[in-house]
């Protein structure tokens, strides 16, 4: 083994994500559209390994259980691997202001310029890069992920807290 092998992420993708259908409350078309594509691209593209677990598929089920967030992770079986809870907390102010930016974007691809759209995504990319980093620091040592997996799932975090 050389060092770049020990430094190398450990190989792992998920298969299969769920949603606590139980934690989801009344959404508009536009969250269901960004749930649906959210989930899509996941499973087309990811890393996902839990730490001191070496599959290499995993099935991932998300809800919001005794106002934490439930990371319900599974082989590709369906057989328990871990449930790792996070506290929302530390998401509270950035899924705030993740969806008063979402509001204002989706009012003003309606009816805004070109050049105020594209200032408003700016915004709404900035903030989603954000709860992904913070999220990747959450898991730290629990899941590795990569940024992309990241924003993925922080969108569906956020749809976890929609509440319509």
């Amino acid at each position: 083994m050389t060092a770049d092998d020990k430094s190398s992420p450990p190989a792992g993708r998920l298969v299969a994500v769920s949603l606590d259908e139980a934690s989801i409350g009344r959404s508009n078309p536009d969250v269901e559209h960004e749930r649906a594509i959210a989930i899509y691209d996941l499973l087309e593209e990811n890393v996902f390994a839990p730490e001191g677990h070496d599959a290499s598929a995993y099935a991932l089920h998300l809800g919001i259980a005794e106002n934490r967030l439930a990371f319900d992770i599974r082989d590709a079986d369906g057989a328990p691997i871990v449930v790792h809870m996070l506290s929302l907390s530390p998401f509270r102010r950035i899924v705030k202001d993740y969806f008063l930016i979402c509001e204002s974007y989706y009012q003003a691809i309606r009816t805004a310029s070109p050049r105020q759209i594209e200032a408003i995504d700016m915004g709404r990319r900035g903030l989603h890069d954000e709860g992904s980093q913070l999220l990747m620091e959450r898991l730290k040592s629990k899941v590795h992920v990569d940024f992309g997996t990241a924003r993925r799932l922080f969108t569906l975090i956020c749809v976890l807290h929609w509440k319509g």
